[in-house]
């Protein structure tokens, strides 16, 4: 057992207390692939796609919310080779008033002026990491994922990065870096751990680039390699308690 100072609430986790409300909107309930952007990705991709496809709501432990309520927002999953197949990812800075320093994936809430939460996912991520957007193929998105913790309804969006370009903290207030993380080391059962928040709940980690992945990115990451059959057996009892410092964090 190893204990990780890590600025986070204490306590139980509270249900989000509001409702935000929009009567046009309708939760997607299964993956979706744009057959369009399957041309020419590599081969060690095709188990994600088949993933997307394949997906349904009633089977992450992700709940739906009634259409019509919560809050929008999207995080961008994009997979390149640089060399190795990889992961992008952000970790937020330490200055943060929530999940300060935490690692995650690009993104946040879809705006009134984005198209879908496609176009949100990528916008956030040209924002926060710096990367053209040109070079960032769309392949599809997971069915939306709700979170009531904060009340929002996630829209993970999968992403091929066909002509990378350089990325960066161009956010320094909310990015403290970027990072490319190889999928060979979230696949790796060395790399796994779960991880015990003090509210007692246990979730899938991952010990990647001097990082530890959890809460909602690394159950997002663990939904991705179990459905697309790319998971490894690993040891679930190798446990890492997370330390509470701090009780200044708010929902996202």
């Amino acid at each position: 057992m190893r204990i990780v100072t890590w600025r986070t609430r204490p306590g139980p986790f509270p249900a989000y207390a509001g409702v935000v409300s929009d009567s046009s909107r309708t939760w997607i309930r299964e993956g979706i692939v744009d057959s369009d952007a399957l041309h020419d990705l590599p081969a060690w991709l095709e188990p994600v796609v088949m993933c997307v496809q394949n997906i349904r709501s009633d089977q992450v432990k992700y709940a739906v919310p009634t259409d019509g309520e919560g809050r929008h927002s999207a995080v961008l999953l994009l997979f390149g080779e640089g060399p190795d197949p990889d992961l992008l990812m952000i970790q937020r800075a330490a200055r943060m008033r929530a999940h300060a320093g935490q690692p995650a994936f690009p993104g946040g809430a879809v705006d009134p002026t984005d198209l879908d939460a496609r176009s949100a996912a990528v916008r956030e991520a040209v924002e926060e990491t710096g990367l053209d957007p040109s070079g960032v193929r769309v392949i599809g998105q997971l069915p939306d994922l709700w979170l009531s913790v904060s009340g929002f309804v996630v829209t993970p969006v999968i992403a091929w990065w066909e002509r990378p370009s350089e990325v960066w903290a161009r956010e320094p207030d909310e990015v403290e870096s970027v990072t490319r993380v190889r999928l060979a080391d979230l696949i790796d059962p060395a790399h796994r751990v779960s991880v015990r928040h003090p509210s007692g709940y246990i979730g899938p980690g991952f010990t990647v680039n001097d990082m530890l992945v959890w809460g909602f990115t690394g159950g997002l990451i663990d939904l991705v390699l179990d459905h697309s059959g790319l998971a490894l057996p690993w040891d679930r009892s190798a446990m890492i308690d997370l330390d509470v410092v701090s009780a200044s964090d708010e929902a996202p």
